[in-house]
């Protein structure tokens, strides 16, 4: 999307990187650049960086990298526009926008306010007759008119067409209905509403926009739950129900909970952190949008199998992360005919009121202890033969951890409850963990004396099909960036010349902000390439480059990359590609003769 160029150069100057992402990032100086934990994936220690220099950012973690613009395309969740947009307001400037980028931000602003005057429908017809239904089932779950009121909950009725024809009748075309997941086809050119008969619980994202809509059949009919399917303007993967209150909650950690009710239910009995997943198991983007608001999580899933197995992934995706995780489990709830069945939040909270809940949140175990007892669950530990399956497969768990005194304290438990000493547990834990070192180091060892693979970009669809050229053309690059007055006033090089199609563009990208009189930055790539383009640009930014001994540098590698280009003109092959065949076709002539 084009926007005019001295606009950008102004937003860009009045988004000081550093500024912008300490506003998501606790950062912290290490020399000249400045480091933080991750916002983009868990870890403990810090390994994303950010250049007040360069204006760029990058995690030597995760890899990702860029300026200023990526990161809010990245960490709001928004196509590039959207993050031009989103930054000008925060540098209070106007946006001079085309008539096709004023026509792309129209049509997501328009889902937008469909969304809200649905939701503001859906909560006027539960006040009306029309209505009773819902108010009536939610007296039956006892939930408060104020509660109700504080999550925007609605009512949709039992009709085909009364929301497409309230909201057309507000100009809303069918196709933005369609759009926002708000009415259906049904195939033979006929439209109805999606949600009938039902309470509507509109769901709204961090910034107070309704994105979506989750709701509840009032009756025993299928299926239960209903929620909006993905829209541009939704994505389930990156919304958490109920966090737009609960990040104002002064309680120091976050409960994550399943169903959208069981969040009211706990808002309203005083749990005012609670938040739930839109359907989904816990996604890393989830955990990145967690990780704005606390650093401590509550796991509180359902007391069944699909309840614990979601535990476990969550705890498997948060381990090594920087957020303390403690697990509450609910206890089964006997019925009159004895049998004990499971129970949710909200079916504890009726049945046993806030303050039984608070002493089980106050009790809580964490992450570690929760998993050793869902090993220790799977295995008769009064068999000889079972306690020692037990003692293998907790000793996996705990040789995973990677802090001692964590490993020690665990064994020692485990070591109890398998009934042997903490000194054989020990000595089994320590035993997987080597050989756990030693697998991860021949992996490691393999990969590096494979030169090829570690000269490659991470992305298989940007792989260098000449790496010797590549490699000289990286270094072109990164004194382009580093020194652009290195270089003579007409261009030493052409696109063409460039083995690597995306290593030229950018050469060519970069020159022409030198010929237009403007600084050759990274940030300024962020509208032409992609999120693994500029990942990779980014990376290679990062490998020193000397300015020092600059013109002779430069000139070995427009030598190379001259060479190289002469060569594939003459159908000649990248040696180091070569060399890593006949390497491959040795191993093969080698496992054969075997």
């Amino acid at each position: 999307m084009a926007f005019p160029q001295s606009f950008m150069d102004e937003l860009t100057a009045r988004s000081d990187i550093v500024d912008v992402v300490g506003s998501y990032v606790q950062l912290t100086r290490r020399g000249s650049n400045l480091f933080g934990l991750c916002p983009f994936h868990s870890e403990k220690t810090g390994s994303f960086s950010v250049s007040p220099d360069k204006q760029i950012y990058y995690c030597f973690g995760c890899k990702r990298g860029g300026g200023v613009i990526n990161f809010i395309m990245e960490e709001e969740n928004l196509p590039f526009p959207d993050a031009v947009r989103f930054l000008a307001k925060r540098a209070g400037l106007e946006v001079p926008e085309e008539e096709g980028d004023r026509e792309a931000g129209r049509r997501r602003q328009r889902l937008l306010d469909l969304n809200r005057d649905a939701a503001r429908f859906y909560y006027r017809l539960l006040q009306q007759p029309e209505g009773r239904a819902v108010r009536e089932y939610l007296n039956r779950r006892q939930i408060r008119k104020a509660t109700a009121v504080n999550f925007g909950m609605g009512a949709s009725p039992d009709a085909w067409d009364v929301l497409l024809n309230e909201m057309t009748a507000k100009g809303y075309s069918k196709a933005e209905l369609l759009s926002a997941g708000l009415i259906v086809d049904n195939r033979k050119g006929g439209f109805y509403d999606k949600f009938r008969n039902r309470l509507m619980l509109p769901v709204i994202d961090t910034r107070g926009d309704v994105v979506a809509f989750g709701s509840r059949v009032l009756d025993k009919s299928e299926p239960k739950y209903m929620n909006s399917s993905e829209t541009p303007v939704y994505s389930k993967r990156r919304v958490l129900y109920g966090l737009n209150l609960a990040k104002k909650s002064k309680r120091p950690n976050i409960l994550l909970c399943e169903g959208n009710l069981d969040i009211v239910t706990l808002h309203q009995a005083g749990f005012d952190n609670a938040v739930a997943s839109m359907g989904t198991a816990l996604t890393p983007e989830q955990i990145r949008l967690l990780s704005r608001f606390t650093k401590e999580l509550i796991l509180c899933y359902d007391n069944d199998n699909a309840g614990k197995i979601a535990t476990e992934r969550a705890l498997q995706l948060l381990n090594g992360s920087e957020f303390s995780v403690k697990v509450l489990q609910l206890p089964r709830r006997r019925t009159e005919d004895g049998e004990l069945v499971k129970q949710d939040a909200d079916d504890f909270i009726k049945n046993q009121g806030p303050a039984a809940f608070e002493r089980l949140l106050n009790g809580s175990e964490n992450g570690v202890e929760f998993r050793m007892a869902q090993i220790a669950g799977k295995y008769d530990l009064s068999s000889d033969e079972q306690r020692v399956a037990y003692s293998e497969e907790i000793s996996g768990l705990l040789a995973s951890l990677p802090n001692e005194v964590e490993r020690e304290i665990y064994a020692a438990r485990a070591a109890e409850t398998a009934r042997i000493t903490p000194e054989a547990m020990k000595i089994e834990v320590d035993r997987v963990r080597k050989q756990r070192v030693r697998r991860e180091n021949r992996v490691e060892l393999r990969k590096n004396l494979n030169p090829a693979s570690q000269l490659q970009p991470k992305e298989r669809s940007l792989r260098y099909e000449n790496l010797r050229s590549a490699r000289a053309e990286e270094g072109v690059l990164r004194l382009l960036l580093l020194d652009d007055g290195l270089f003579p006033a007409e261009p030493p090089l052409m696109e063409a010349d460039f083995s690597s199609p995306l290593l030229g563009r950018v050469f060519t990208l970069l020159w022409k902000a030198r010929v237009e009189g403007r600084t050759a930055v990274l940030p300024s790539l962020a509208a032409e390439l992609t999120a693994e383009e500029m990942n990779h640009i980014t990376a290679l930014c990062q490998r020193p480059e000397s300015v020092r001994n600059g013109k002779h540098a430069l000139s070995d590698y427009i030598r190379v990359i001259q060479e190289e280009a002469a060569k594939r003109a003459g159908g000649e092959p990248d040696p180091l590609l070569a060399a890593a065949e006949k390497y491959k076709d040795k191993k093969g002539e080698n496992r054969n003769v075997k």
